[in-house]
């Protein structure tokens, strides 16, 4: 196509400071394209800690921010280690069992720091990054994207640009305008959680690699490191568990999770708690659209998954970087229409259905059996893992043995493959619908 005479006050908007948005940001302003960013909120602020995916590595090394990354001495992590509700069975998940990821140790991270890293290597390589900015107003019309914004301070503008990434994560700017979101209903879950001094540590060479502990029914629990001194800790509950344990204060709740699962109780026994508690709906959702007539989703604005496997901030960068690249390839062809980013949503869309799969079997007693096993097979397992790290499109062999990991799971309700370890009955809340 040929483009015509027109004024853009920069090439690119992004709406939204999170990994995703920053991604977007750096990528485009390194590809040689002037970008804006706009950021509701005032930086450094809270966000819950995060435990990253070895793949997030390769998106460091892309934006530029490897060294900063190393140099902020997060907390290392090499995988996870997984508990039974009574400690019995525990065993490591090792992301150096791959070979299908570049780099397997990643971090646990405290979010304001981490995103402040992103934020200002964005400013660094030319963005034009405005916090305290909301965008108020959209408008798309043939030849450009007109946004209008509003500072905290009070005062307002309006920028023209070619296209625009919405970052906005949850709040979804386009997803909710467009009425673009779908619900998953099986993963409507509650997280209540909170920061703690003076939780012990793994033992060993890898002390802060992410625990994982199930409870008997189908919640669980994390635990992740996010600095020397303070650990990340919480429950996460489907819907109807969640009902059953709605007494009282979030204090008393989060107290009440902790206690009724012995190897939990255990390592809170000295725990000094330093954040106040908080819940949170982590409701998961996918997009009908990951991009339309000059406009692209990237992270959480596009697709949310229960945070079980420790997928957002890995997705998120990565979503936003291949955001830049479409754009890029879009502004040589001067073609910015759905049809042209047809490539983008399907990719994004492939990645959600490829964890989507895992999260939702992960809410089955069957998974949990199979899963929290001390002794998987090892060849099958480390499919599973390589999948987990990160790399979401193996090679062909490691797909087919995920696809022979799942057969095992729907299995396992009839054949007994591994000890059936966890509550069946109806109150132990597990979502009801097939898990393909």
């Amino acid at each position: 196509m040929q483009e015509t005479t027109q004024t853009y006050d920069f090439d690119f908007a992004v709406a939204g400071g999170g990994p995703a948005g920053t991604s977007a940001a750096i990528s485009l302003a390194l590809r040689g394209h002037s970008v804006v960013l706009f950021e509701r909120e005032t930086f450094p602020r809270f966000h819950i800690g995060e435990s990253l995916l070895s793949t997030a590595n390769d998106h460091f090394a892309a934006l530029g921010v490897a060294e900063k990354i190393a140099a902020a001495s997060f907390p290392e992590k090499w995988g996870a280690r997984l508990f039974t509700h009574d400690g019995m069975s525990g065993r490591g998940v090792d992301f150096t069992a791959s070979g299908e990821v570049n780099r397997p140790q990643t971090y646990q991270v405290c979010r304001e720091e981490f995103d402040e890293i992103l934020l200002n290597r964005a400013r660094e390589v030319g963005v034009d990054v405005r916090e305290g900015h909301r965008v108020a107003e959209l408008e798309f019309t043939a030849d450009a994207a007109t946004l209008d914004f509003v500072a905290s301070d009070g005062a307002s503008g309006r920028v023209r640009v070619r296209a625009l990434v919405d970052a906005t994560g949850r709040q979804g700017l386009i997803a909710k305008r467009y009425d673009l979101r779908t619900d998953e209903p099986r993963l409507a879950n509650i997280a209540i959680f909170a920061h703690y001094k003076g939780v012990p540590r793994l033992e060993g060479d890898r002390p802060d690699d992410i625990r994982l502990i199930a409870r008997a029914d189908s919640g669980w629990f994390w635990l992740i490191p996010i600095s020397k001194e303070l650990m990340s800790v919480g429950v996460v509950l489907p819907k109807a568990l969640y009902r059953q344990l709605k007494q009282g204060t979030p204090e008393e709740m989060l107290a009440r999770a902790y206690a009724d699962t012995p190897i939990v109780a255990e390592l809170m026994r000295s725990a000094e708690r330093a954040w106040p508690v908080r819940v949170e709906s982590d409701f998961s959702y996918s997009a009908k659209a990951y991009a339309g007539d000059r406009w692209i989703l990237a992270g959480d604005a596009g697709s949310f998954l229960d945070p079980v496997f420790s997928t957002g901030v890995s997705i998120a960068m990565e979503s936003g970087i291949e955001a830049a690249i479409e754009l890029d390839r879009a502004r040589v062809k001067n073609d910015f229409s759905s049809a042209a980013f047809a490539g983008f949503s399907k990719r994004q869309r492939q990645r959600f259905e490829t964890y989507r799969r895992f999260v939702i079997s992960f809410y089955s007693p069957e998974f949990r059996d199979l899963f929290f096993d001390p002794e998987p097979p090892k060849t099958i397992f480390r499919a599973v893992v390589t999948v987990l790290a990160g790399n979401w499109r193996p090679k062909l062999r490691t797909r087919l043995l995920n696809r022979l990991f799942f057969v095992f799971v729907a299995m396992q309700r009839y054949l007994k493959f591994s000890k059936l370890r966890f509550r069946r009955d109806a109150a132990a809340g597990y979502p009801t619908g097939d898990t393909a």
